[in-house]
């Protein structure tokens, strides 16, 4: 069956909000509006079903980084089907794609980090990590060291495990979450948040919050500590330079494992292969997912350190999943990783299209609605505000401002997502400079947009 576009627009959408449940939506609103039918991408593009050019100011979600229409992919995944379509690796039995892929991985990743738990998604492998953690310290003779430390506003998926480790109230509010032994303390979130502190002395604050809950909850107690290095679901935070090093030293003087959440900040994002290397942290575990395949393919995992391979595997871990190292996925992987290699697309973020998107993109600043703008490679927010000097929130809800640029961006055909009241963008990194020009057009017109709708309703 041809499934490119069969159909109108209108039985599409039909048809969608009938039978279709989609994440993160109320199903009701959908249905009365209509989805955006999605029927093409390239490069940076995206088309509909009622032929409107889009520019991905997303990736997706957060993970397309090689870009649409990449047919070297898409070879590779034919290629392989036609091998070995599907095969576990459970039972002492392994494939080639895996093999080679987590051989691959452990070349990019920094030293220590040479073993890989091959799950389908970061949220999966997430709970892969929760799980092994505390494995690793009951067979290390410390069965009460099971608490994870995450923060408020993190993002770590959406199954039980995950969820429960991010910091999202809405996603805690469903489903009996959090699950036991899990705490949250504060996000770096200065502009939010800091108060009158200095940028630096809020960095060294919110990070002593760690200490803090070590002392109360008990070193005997706590496992892990887990983080995004900038988090991203949560509006693309960057922590404040004083941050990160003081996490580092808290982990390393109270023995406690680091798992750097790498599902969004990996695979070049921000101008290093990995996040944590950007910000300069040593995890222990690191989450991949997304950028790994580009998303052409469902795949994430754990990669772990030589000191929690050697004690987990002094026992069996009862633990997996049926498409741990899916070889089509594994495949993919590999060749997309390939093409990030050969395209140089990491070095290219970091020194060419990551810093020209950042002055433009802090040019925005001078917009009356922009606040603050933060960028780190080529994932970035802005602060919305009616009241730059005091870094002030609206009187309407939480979101609201937030939503109503949301949807003039999407009129506009340029993706730009909100949080909140912040705006963020992660676009493919093989954006070009023409396209960054077209995003930031399109985006101050989102802003003057919303800027006059805001005048009209009182808004401001």
């Amino acid at each position: 069956m041809h499934l490119t576009n069969p159909r109108p627009t209108d039985e599409l959408q039909a048809l969608d909000a009938a039978h279709h449940m989609h994440p993160f939506t109320t199903g009701e609103d959908l249905a009365q509006k209509g989805a955006r039918i999605i029927t093409r991408g390239d490069g940076v593009w995206l088309t509909d079903s009622e032929g409107n050019r889009i520019l991905d100011g997303m990736s997706g979600l957060w993970c397309v980084n090689v870009g649409y229409g990449r047919a070297r992919l898409a070879d590779a995944a034919a290629r392989q089907m036609k091998e070995l379509p599907y095969y576990n690796t459970f039972f002492q039995t392994s494939h080639v794609p895996a093999i080679e892929l987590a051989a691959k991985l452990a070349t990019i990743t920094p030293d220590h980090l040479n073993h890989v738990f091959f799950a389908g998604s970061g949220s999966e492998a997430n709970d892969t990590n929760i799980r092994m953690v505390r494995t690793y310290w009951a067979l290390k003779g410390k069965p009460n060291k099971k608490v994870i430390i995450s923060r408020r506003n993190a993002y770590h998926g959406s199954t039980l495990g995950g969820a429960s480790l991010g910091g999202m109230g809405a996603m805690h509010a469903q489903g009996g979450l959090p699950i036991p032994d899990v705490h949250h303390i504060g996000q770096p979130d200065w502009w939010a948040e800091g108060g009158d502190m200095t940028p630096q002395d809020f960095g060294l604050a919110r990070a002593r919050e760690l200490e803090t809950a070590i002392a109360e909850l008990g070193e005997d107690r706590v496992a892990a500590f887990i983080a995004e290095p900038i988090q991203g679901a949560g509006g693309v935070i960057i922590p404040p330079d004083s941050y990160w090093p003081e996490i580092q030293r808290i982990c390393d003087a109270h023995d406690i494992l680091l798992i750097a959440d790498e599902v969004i900040c990996g695979f070049g994002r921000t101008g290093e292969w990995f996040g944590s290397q950007t910000v300069g942290w040593t995890p222990d575990i690191m989450t991949i997912a997304k950028g790994l395949s580009s998303g052409y393919q469902p795949i994430g995992g754990s990669i772990v350190s030589d000191e929690i391979a050697s004690v987990i595997g002094g026992d069996e871990f009862n633990h997996g999943y049926t498409y741990s190292g899916h070889p089509v996925a594994a495949a993919v992987a590999l060749e997309n990783l390939a093409i990030i290699e050969e395209e140089k697309l990491v070095a290219r973020v970091r020194n060419e299209i990551g810093p020209y998107l950042a002055v433009k993109w802090t040019a925005l600043t001078d917009h009356p609605l922009v606040g603050e703008a933060k960028i780190k490679g080529l994932m970035g927010s802005l602060a919305l505000t009616p009241d730059k000097a005091r870094r002030a929130a609206f009187t309407a809800p939480a979101g609201t401002v937030g939503f109503i640029c949301r949807e003039f961006s999407f009129a506009n055909n340029l993706i730009m997502r909100h949080v909140g009241d912040r705006m963020i963008i992660a676009p493919p990194l093989v954006i070009s400079k023409e396209d960054v020009d077209t995003l930031i057009e399109r985006a101050w017109k989102t802003f003057d947009q919303t800027h006059a709708k805001l005048k009209d309703e009182g808004l401001l």
